[in-house]
């Protein structure tokens, strides 16, 4: 089942204009429960919905939505046949999948296929039209649960990766940090003043030297590298101070030893 609305999309638009969505999941009511959700906000606009994905690589092609929210689990071809297939096709649509499924597999497969986000259905609906309003403008959307499964299915590399994070260039370094903020290669290039296709060369270089397979598996391994970073300052730190204190008889903690270790994290 097809229905499309007025596409408003066009090919250079200004950011006054609303994002524009394709919603695609069988069951009708969760989708009519999105479009009145997405009706509450005047800077998405729904144009068109489908409940299977053969209708929904059709219409994708046909009215280049900024923005696809994808159901896994359908009838005929699933949702992650549904992504494979549109990003060969090239369609540069920001992909979300919006699921009930927290399988490790799908999630991994999702995101080596080309997600741009993964989010569980069982969400609160405010949270799930922020989370669609920050993919609107570029940035990476994955729900909590979500990200401790990836961050497991990438660990077991974590030795091997760390060391090799030093053989990125600087500049490599400085969009690795963008990426871990979750931010597209046109926020990245505006941030860095150089533009999206330098971004787009350079994000391959990082992967490809990191051995991840996208850019969501990047964030996810820098977060945690800085989370494993903090808790090793912090525990180093502690164990000085004990030290200090033990040799000269200190009854108080350096606070500016303190304050150091804590800037060791840089993301949230």
């Amino acid at each position: 089942m097809i229905s499309s609305q007025t596409n408003a999309h066009q090919t250079n638009v200004d950011q006054s204009r609303p994002a524009t969505l394709l919603l695609v999941d069988d069951h009708p009511l969760l989708r009519k429960g999105l479009i009145q959700l997405v009706d509450m906000d005047d800077s998405l606009q729904v144009v068109a919905e489908t409940d299977n994905g053969r209708d929904a690589l059709t219409l994708a092609l046909k009215h280049d939505p900024d923005l696809i929210l994808l159901d896994l689990n359908m009838q005929g071809m699933d949702g992650l046949e549904t992504l494979k297939a549109m990003r060969e096709a090239q369609i540069s649509a920001r992909i979300i999948i919006l699921t009930v499924s927290d399988n490790n597999e799908d999630v991994v497969c999702a995101i080596t296929y080309g997600a741009d986000g993964y989010l569980l259905k069982d969400m609160e609906p405010e949270d799930i039209l922020k989370k669609i309003k920050q993919a609107a403008v570029g940035k990476m959307v994955i729900s909590e649960k979500v990200t401790h499964i990836l961050a497991g299915a990438i660990r077991k590399g974590d030795n091997q990766r760390s060391n090799m994070l030093a053989r990125l260039t600087s500049r490599e370094r400085d969009i690795l940090k963008q990426i871990a903020k979750g931010l597209s290669n046109k926020l990245i290039a505006r941030e860095l003043n150089i533009s999206d296709g330098t971004v787009k060369v350079h994000v391959k270089h990082i992967l490809k030297k990191l051995e991840l397979r996208s850019r969501v598996e990047a964030a996810v391994w820098m977060v945690n590298q800085a989370v494993s970073n903090q808790g090793s300052s912090n525990q180093n730190s502690s164990s000085q101070n004990t030290a200090s204190q033990s040799a000269v008889g200190q009854s108080t903690i350096n606070q500016s030893t303190i304050n150091q270790s804590t800037l060791a994290k840089k993301h949230d």
